[in-house]
């Protein structure tokens, strides 16, 4: 998820609507430095198969987009991708100001991913627990952020190339404890894909894991020429990916996780908060009031 700080007093209160949020959030800056530039744009469903706290099944869905450059390969959520080119065409209408300089983007006082438009979107992305993936930046490496509130972690590795059985168009490989069979097409000269899944002949066109709960389906690609970016401000701690994937599990996967989605935050005062009907925005990651089942994509 996007890691905002957020200067926002712990402090407020309950919020009508987006436009309260909107007011309370001040000061709020990042800066993304362009590393990249894409040639290639897909875009991915991705479904996860969980249950709510009364143990009725759900589907949580977020789009996801793939940015793939000369160099490396951003996965993030689809919602970001469509702002950071509203941005670029030069439409800040619903931004307060906005400052851009050599290839870097500056963003102040109210960083409008929390647009009535797309406040439902970040809702949704919460319930799905997909990281940001850089893949190959730097380079020989694989770089991924992602959020358990109120830090945001990053973690930097060395790529190591997935052991992919292949079979006319198809695909099997052990990726962190899961098995995932995946489709690719040759036609389309990439060995990218979403999430961490890439390194075959050909774009991924649809991945499912072993037990149907994780599924990415390709909805759309183009040729688009836009930069891709890395976040050189944003709040983060930087840990290991074996620690990250187990301190996810242990967190989320806690039974106490459902009655209470923020049941491990003991001390709020160091964080910055807003609260909304639904939810929790804290140091710009928001948190729903309802919980559902965590079903990890990675189990090690």
């Amino acid at each position: 998820m996007m890691a905002l700080a957020l200067t926002v007093s712990a402090q407020a209160q309950q919020d009508d609507g987006i436009a309260d949020i909107m007011a309370a959030m001040i000061a709020a800056k990042i800066h993304q430095d362009s590393i990249d530039t894409s040639s290639l744009m897909a875009v991915y469903d991705y479904e996860c198969q969980t249950q709510d706290a009364e143990g009725k099944a759900v589907t949580d869905r977020m789009k996801l987009c793939v940015l793939v450059g000369s160099r490396c390969t951003r996965s993030f959520p689809y919602r970001k991708y469509h702002k950071e080119r509203q941005w670029a065409s030069g439409d800040n209408s619903d931004m307060r100001s906005r400052e851009g300089s050599g290839g870097q983007l500056e963003f102040q006082e109210g960083y409008d991913f929390f647009s009535d438009e797309d406040f439902p979107l970040l809702k949704s992305e919460s319930y799905c627990h997909v990281p940001d993936v850089w893949t190959n930046y730097p380079d020989g490496k694989t770089t991924v952020r992602d959020a358990i509130p109120p830090t945001i972690y990053e973690t930097r590795e060395e790529r190591r190339p997935i052991d992919w059985t292949l079979s006319e168009g198809m695909a099997t490989c052990q990726l962190h404890g899961r098995k995932w069979t995946v489709r690719y097409d040759e036609a389309i000269p990439t060995t990218a894909g979403p999430w961490k899944l890439c390194g075959l002949p050909g774009l991924i066109v649809e991945a499912v894991s072993e037990d149907s709960i994780h599924r990415f389906t390709l909805i759309d690609v183009q040729h688009v020429a836009a930069p891709i970016y890395y976040e050189t401000s944003a709040i983060s701690v930087k840990t290991s990916e074996a620690k990250l994937i187990k301190n996810r599990i242990k967190t989320f996967g806690n039974r106490l996780y459902l009655k209470n989605p923020c049941y491990y935050i003991t001390d709020h005062g160091t964080a910055d908060e807003v609260y909304t009907n639904d939810g929790l925005l804290i140091n710009g990651v928001f948190v729903n009031n309802k919980a559902h089942a965590f079903q990890p994509l990675e189990l090690e």
